[in-house]
């Protein structure tokens, strides 16, 4: 399995959807969002948090390219902002 740095780095995604996830972190809230992003309790672990947010991403990404009609732009920016700013919280510690 890729290190996190390399999953985060090999993303590609729309232009506009990364600019609005960077723009939002400023606005990122971890006790209130992550708990509503990942549907619960938060992990204890950094690498699960990090793991899981991969997989709400991928996941997302493949709604918006299949143009399942489920997909929401919006859900997707909320995912990515949160999985930026985990991704920096754990590797700026």
């Amino acid at each position: 399995m890729l290190d996190f740095m390399t999953q985060l780095t090999n993303l590609k995604r729309p232009k506009l959807l990364v600019s609005a996830a960077r723009f939002g972190q400023n606005d990122y809230r971890r006790k209130t969002h992550l708990k509503r992003i990942l549907g619960g309790a938060i992990p204890s672990k950094a690498s699960a948090i990090l793991i899981q947010l991969f997989d709400l991403e991928n996941h997302q990404n493949t709604l918006r390219k299949t143009r399942d009609a489920t997909y929401s732009a919006a859900r997707h920016t909320e995912v990515l902002i949160a999985l930026i700013a985990e991704h920096q919280r754990k590797y700026s510690i």
